[in-house]
């Protein structure tokens, strides 16, 4: 039987004849390019380049679903809404309708693993949509179900797995989370969003807000910072907290779990240095990487 782990969750769903144009001119990714139903990871930028929002993105028949950290719907809503304007697109919170869970490997009823990417499936008394999602260091299932058929879903699967230990293994396995990590404000670059594999960014779809910041960085091919993973000297490290190095800030703390946690550290630093982290020193796990190609939330 399946592990799996209930993810906080809100949702977005899109509809209307002009819905893929519009999504396409306001995300990082090539929507137009996934098939039907497809999925990609996606930031919505501000004109500075910098992150508003990540989502996972997919693209269906009758409609765009876009599935985002929990409470993260009605700030991105609030933003696309901004932007209609003669556009025939209809922007609405699914938030309290729909719920997704994490199974931890392929091992789902339903799952054809040598199928596609995205795959949708009668499952609980319902059509679940299911994607490969690496959230651990290895690809699972994320299944984005209807509540009301939560208890028949949940009743199909194996042990339920508490979110923290979730966390611990992404933490572990170096996978960036926007809204975990509290990445908004940074470059997709600096904080491991634009590999080559898995990426939330396409160079070469077309216009979209912040578009010309990314085709500067592109170009030049340089950033100060990159995602790193911090490993304590001693203590617990702790989040969301600024990096020292001989007393000079140098980067942030994203996400931890105990001895672990991910950075935005700058890349001049030098590997094996200790670092300061609040009351905790740390050294970095490797070097800060150019690109890192595994992303979650």
């Amino acid at each position: 039987m399946s592990r799996f782990t209930r993810l906080p969750s809100s949702a977005l769903r899109l509809t209307g004849p002009d819905r893929l144009d519009f999504v396409q001119g306001q995300m990082t990714a090539n929507l137009k390019a996934a098939p039907t139903p497809g999925m990609v990871p996606a930031c919505f930028l501000n004109v500075k380049g910098q992150i508003e929002q990540f989502a996972r993105v997919y693209r269906r028949p009758d409609d765009v679903y876009l599935h985002l950290d929990a409470g993260a719907a009605v700030a991105l809503a609030a933003r696309l809404k901004k932007y209609i304007i003669f556009d025939q697109v209809e922007v609405q919170d699914v938030s309290e309708v729909l719920a997704t869970l994490h199974v931890w490997s392929e091992d789902l009823s339903g799952w054809n693993g040598e199928g596609a990417d995205v795959q949708q499936f009668q499952l609980g008394g319902g059509v679940v949509l299911t994607a490969r999602v690496n959230r651990t260091g290895t690809p699972g299932l994320d299944v984005h179900y209807l509540q009301q058929h939560g208890a028949e879903v949940l009743g199909l699967l194996g042990q339920e797995v508490p979110f923290a230990e979730l966390e611990a293994a992404r933490i572990q396995a170096g996978i960036s989370d926007v809204g975990r990590d509290g990445w908004a404000g940074s470059l997709l670059q600096e904080v491991g969003l634009d590999g080559e594999i898995g990426g939330a960014i396409s160079y070469r779809k077309g216009c979209y807000v912040g578009q010309e910041i990314m085709a500067r960085l592109e170009a030049r091919g340089k950033t100060r910072y990159a995602l790193t993973r911090l490993e304590a000297v001693a203590d617990a490290l702790p989040a969301h907290t600024e990096i020292l190095l001989d007393g000079r800030a140098v980067g942030v703390t994203g996400a931890s779990a105990g001895a672990q946690a991910l950075a935005k550290l700058r890349k001049d630093v030098p590997h094996g240095a200790l670092l300061t982290v609040g009351t905790a020193q740390a050294r970095a796990a490797a070097a800060p990487q150019e690109d890192s190609p595994a992303i979650s939330g």
